[in-house]
């Protein structure tokens, strides 16, 4: 397998955002990002926690499946980001006050293990919060908490009891940020007091100048309507433009390993080719929507517009006008397929564009 040299090795077109975040965090804030998938929303974190000397614990709540897999994630989360012997020390002295255990052995990385029951595996959440604020008072630091599928804890916390609790403690703690990965804002996070950043696609200029760098250090040099035809195909999304440029690497490379000027045909057949192994993946994705749904994204796919609620879009494309039309678009939205209106309702996944205008022309 080769890897891909065109995974980022700095922070892509998010100054300004970077700037914010690393303000809000110098300033003990906490927040939310939200963004399509792709959009870059765990680099723009880590490297605005990098900027002020933070370390960061991330926690997936789609992993954890109910209440004990959370509680083994977050411990070993909490291991990660404090793993020095100076730093196990002190979460053995920690730990004596607390209904966990911290194992060290020569053989297996050290774990904190608890032995309670079900019903009380409660107070082990408590006390797994309350330890990144006493290391970071310790070791005079700063820690970012980044949660990411946050909503997916009520798919087993039924009665809300652990989500009001975390969000309690987004409020209480002084040396520990919140960041909340989402697609779309989600409504409690003013509630919590939680400052909202939604990022919109990428810059062109910001990803040509990326990719033109990128190419060159694997000795290729792009022609000039290579590279418009480049980010046309991209439309401003980093995850899509990383893939194709790999992809477009590769097949250069392939094709002649002598090749020094990439061509649009190099690009085109690489899209082509990409798309192709997605297929399956998309084909799966659209027959899991709501016909409805699947009906809009389409729709959007061959005639894009901002005004999919028009009289005149909703007759060319037999829509109909009301709730079930608004549902849609918020349903395509909060699983990040589309912008909403603040960004015109555009398709957010380029590679997907592309396979749907050529499955339904």
């Amino acid at each position: 397998m080769v890897s891909n040299p065109f995974v980022p090795r700095h922070l892509i077109g998010r100054q300004v955002e970077l700037a914010q975040v690393s303000q809000i965090f110098a300033a003990d804030g906490d927040l939310m990002v939200a963004g399509v998938p792709g959009s870059g929303r765990r680099s723009l974190v880590r490297w605005a926690a990098h900027q002020v000397g933070a370390r960061v614990l991330e926690i997936d709540c789609l992993r954890a499946t109910n209440a004990s897999r959370f509680l083994e994630l977050l411990a070993e989360g909490l291991l990660e980001v404090f793993s020095e012997p100076n730093e196990l020390g002190l979460i053995q002295q920690w730990s004596t006050q607390h209904p966990l255990i911290l194992e060290q052995t020569s053989t297996r990385r050290a774990r904190l293990v608890w032995h309670v029951p079900t019903r009380e595996e409660w107070i082990v959440l408590q006390a797994l919060l309350t330890l990144p604020q006493m290391m970071a008072e310790w070791l005079d630091c700063r820690v970012v908490f980044v949660f990411q599928n946050f909503p997916h804890i009520r798919s087993w916390d039924r009665s809300g009891k652990w989500e009001e609790y975390l969000r309690q403690e987004i409020q209480r703690q002084s040396r520990v940020n919140y960041a909340v990965i989402a697609t779309v804002v989600e409504s409690w996070a003013s509630e919590s007091h939680l400052q909202v950043m939604t990022l919109p696609p990428l810059e062109r200029e910001a990803i040509e100048s990326w990719v033109i760098e990128a190419m060159a250090f694997q000795g290729l040099k792009f022609d000039v309507d290579a590279i418009e035809l480049f980010l046309k195909y991209v439309q401003g999304h980093l995850g899509d433009a990383i893939a194709l440029a790999r992809r477009t690497w590769l097949e250069c490379r392939i094709t002649d390993p002598q090749i020094a000027i990439v061509q649009p045909h190099h690009v085109h057949r690489s899209l082509l080719s990409l798309v192709a192994d997605l297929s399956l993946t998309f084909e799966s994705l659209i027959l899991l929507l709501p016909p409805i749904q699947a009906r809009v994204l389409e729709s959007l796919a061959i005639d894009p517009t901002d005004s999919p609620h028009s009289r005149d879009y909703l007759q060319k494309h037999q829509l109909s006008r009301g709730g079930g039309l608004q549902g849609a678009l918020t349903g395509l939205e909060q699983k990040g397929l589309i912008y909403g209106s603040k960004f015109g309702y555009r398709m957010a996944m380029p590679l997907l564009v592309f396979w749907l205008r050529h499955r339904i022309v």
